[in-house]
């Protein structure tokens, strides 16, 4: 008995008879080697190159212990974590692993010489360890990737505030660009049905943190009627951003890099839209000087757009290039929330701007629990959608990551795990139809 086996029952819609299948002692999953951490030294960030790190190797299978599920991989997608792993910064991910394994004997697990990585997974469960009782073997899902412990009280009011919260292929092992996946039980939420499984796999991460730093109160909190300033809106984050602002009555002003993608976010809804490379914006003079006239310039190019309003949120996370300019465009008592940081963490910006004019900057991480099962809710219900532009294979994951690094991507960019093709896992025809040209908006862009 096979991966193969477990593959073709999903294939054939026997799923509940995986829990009755024999479990496989290795499987296929994308890797970086503890090894190769020094492999890019001295060589500048945005020439490491994810290909030469990222392996796809047999690695053993993991048994699930109590509270955790061993689920089969269908598809998975590809996140900037993974091309921060892929890169080893901005440190390698064995320390996170390493600090995870001191933990507890279950923990110790995580801690190998490899680190089988991704943080997005659609696919069937296999196996559930003790103390779970809502999911079991044949259940189809998606996975969001919280790993959280929740023995201490911080993580009980808000469980990305827990001493021992993690994100899961990331700061964890047995990730989901692989064949089968460790998780806790506790991530696993309904796959929709109307999707396929790649399409189903890729909002998962980027879809719920969205959904945290603009729409909840632990967030910038939008309200009908604000003006967004969203950074890369055509993005992997940004294009749910995008859809969370017009879904909620709020006036996105939408900043991306090309025409291709000024029209990508068009045909989303939006109105109001920057090519900041066509209008040759550059707010660094140098590395190390920025240039606040460049910041007056945007910040009048966006009161030109929005009839002389400047935005009261910016979903802020490209970082160091963009920062200074985000907080001198907020509006007075504006708010700038704050992810990720793709272009560098230490920002800079003019404090005047932010002190003076009593404006607010908000940290936001991924989602907790409750918000993450509601930003899949709304995938569900056909109210947001996923933005999967291609799908590559598992062998392919390496140039998957540097089409994200180069930022020579739409939307979200997908990876086939034991899915054999496209298009595969739909359940309700019904509602894939309703909902298909929107379903569609990023394929080949």
């Amino acid at each position: 008995m096979t991966i193969t086996d477990i593959r073709d029952a999903i294939l054939t819609g026997e799923t509940a008879e995986v829990g009755a299948l024999p479990v496989p002692e290795a499987y296929r999953g994308v890797t970086v080697h503890a090894d190769e951490a020094g492999m890019f030294d001295g060589i500048p960030s945005r020439d490491k190159d994810p290909r030469k790190s990222l392996h796809v190797d047999e690695v053993p299978t993991p048994e699930p212990g109590p509270g955790e599920a061993l689920i089969a991989v269908m598809a998975s997608a590809i996140n900037y974590n993974t091309v921060w792993t892929s890169i080893f910064e901005p440190i390698p991910t064995f320390k996170f692993l390493q600090r995870y394994g001191k933990l507890s004997p279950l923990a110790k697990r995580h801690d190998q010489p490899y680190h089988v990585v991704g943080s997005d997974a659609a696919g069937v469960v296999l196996r559930t360890g003790p103390g779970v009782h809502r999911w079991k073997p044949g259940d189809e899902i998606v996975a969001h990737c919280l790993n959280v412990e929740l023995e201490g009280p911080d993580g009980h009011n808000d469980t990305m505030l827990d001493s021992d919260q993690r994100i899961w292929g990331f700061e964890t092992n047995f990730g989901g660009l692989a064949e089968l996946a460790l998780v806790k039980a506790n991530q696993l939420m309904p796959k929709p049905d109307h999707l396929t499984w790649e399409e189903a796999a890729c909002p998962g991460l980027v879809n719920s943190t969205a959904y945290r730093q603009l729409v909840t109160t632990n967030g910038a909190n939008m309200k009908q009627g604000d003006v967004v300033l969203i950074w890369g809106a055509s993005g992997g984050l940004g294009s749910y951003a995008t859809q969370f602002a017009l879904n909620g009555g709020a006036i996105p002003v939408c900043v991306v890099s090309s025409p291709e993608k000024a029209e990508i976010v068009r045909r989303m809804g939006a109105e109001l839209v920057i090519d900041r490379n066509a209008e040759g914006y550059r707010f660094w003079k140098d590395e190390n000087t920025q240039d606040p006239k460049e910041w007056q310039r945007f910040g009048a190019r966006i009161r030109e757009l929005t009839g002389g309003e400047d935005p009261d949120i910016v979903f802020e996370h490209p970082g160091r290039e963009t920062f200074g300019a985000s907080v001198y465009a907020a509006r007075k008592g504006g708010t700038i929330v704050t992810c990720a940081s793709t272009s560098g963490y230490l920002h800079q910006y003019d404090n005047r701007y932010l002190w003076m004019n009593l404006k607010r900057i908000i940290g936001s991480h991924f989602a907790n629990y409750r918000e993450s099962w509601e930003a899949n809710r709304l995938i569900a219900k056909g109210l947001i959608h996923p933005t999967l532009s291609r799908t590559y294979s598992m062998t392919e994951t390496g140039q998957a990551a540097l089409d994200v690094h180069r930022n020579a991507h739409q939307g979200k960019v997908g990876v086939l795990c034991l899915a054999p093709e496209e298009g595969l896992g739909v359940r309700d025809v019904e509602k894939r139809s309703k909902h298909i040209d929107r379903i569609n908006l990023f394929r080949g862009a």
